[in-house]
């Protein structure tokens, strides 16, 4: 039986160690490209590794060679940040992630890749009236750097498309769910903080858990071509407040803090993932957040 062989790049990252653990657990061959060698205990499973940054003039083919697919989930920013990620030079920002992300795109193609996916964000639909929903039928708005370089990204991919490429963008909101041993993930420091007494400010958004992303990479790489090349896809599953993560971080300790007040989501815009849920991708919905948020917060009970 043969195995395909998936690149990654940025799988070190919070999310690409999702994709790559999905990648690993479906029989693929994984091999990492990313600035910072993997630790031990990131993967389920032995990846080959190449180190580079984003931006790089140099040659990839011994990443891409062999090759069958390519899910591009590296992003070049300031650590812990992706909005303002461009720091005081917004121009090396713009040109390492939209003109890097290109090269990356290219290569894949050049070397016989069938198959490219590229991990994209809410962001690129920026700022739209109050309530709407947004679907893949929206028109972008990107209103933030970040977005507007994720949304050359997407054309970029785009533009290379053909019957022996298949492109694909994911348009990825808010993650959620463990990180890797001896990191923090999103909601740690939430749930930490509440625990110890501090005031919580009201706040919501739209989440989707990482291991429900790998499941998208997953599904439209088995996919037949037709049904996804040059297409956008949202990836979402929930609009949750923090007063629900708190709550059940409060039920799973039985902590009485107070919780925060809901947050007024009233004009938000929700996502929709219809589109991705018809070819049979299915997010964890309200069952897998109650089981993340529990998991959280049982190691926190014992410090």
């Amino acid at each position: 039986m043969t195995f395909p062989i998936s690149v990654v790049s940025g799988g070190t990252g919070y999310v690409g160690r999702f994709i790559v653990n999905g990648l690993i657990e479906a029989g693929h061959h994984v091999r990492v490209i990313g600035r910072n060698a993997p630790h031990r205990g990131d993967f389920v499973g032995p990846v080959a590794f190449m180190t580079a940054s984003l931006g790089e003039e140099i040659d990839w083919s011994p990443a891409f060679n062999g090759a069958s697919n390519f899910v591009h989930a590296a992003f070049d920013h300031l650590p812990g940040r992706f909005r303002g990620g461009e720091g005081d030079d917004p121009e090396a920002f713009k040109l390492r992630n939209i003109n890097g992300t290109e090269a990356l795109f290219k290569a894949a193609k050049s070397a016989g890749v069938a198959r490219a996916i590229f991990l994209s964000t809410r962001a690129v639909y920026g700022t739209q009236p109050p309530g709407n929903v947004l679907d893949e039928d929206t028109r972008p708005h990107a209103d933030t750097l970040y977005g507007e370089v994720k949304l050359a990204g997407e054309r970029r991919l785009q533009a290379l498309a053909e019957e022996s490429f298949c492109t694909i963008s994911l348009r990825v909101t808010g993650v959620y769910g463990p990180a890797a041993p001896g990191r923090d993930d999103k909601w740690t420091p939430l749930i930490r903080a509440w625990m110890s007494g501090a005031t919580i400010e009201p706040r919501a958004g739209t989440e989707v858990h990482g291991r429900d992303v790998a499941r998208a990479a997953e599904c439209v790489l088995q996919l037949p071509a037709p049904d996804v090349s040059g297409r956008v896809f949202n990836v979402s599953d929930l609009m949750v407040d923090r007063s629900d993560i708190l709550a059940i971080a409060q039920e799973a300790s039985g902590i009485a803090h107070p919780l925060p007040p809901a947050a007024d989501f009233s004009g938000f815009n929700p996502m929709s993932s219809a589109r991705l849920q018809a070819l049979g991708w299915q997010p964890g919905g309200a069952r897998l957040l109650n089981e993340t948020v529990r998991d959280l917060t049982t190691p926190l009970m014992t410090r």
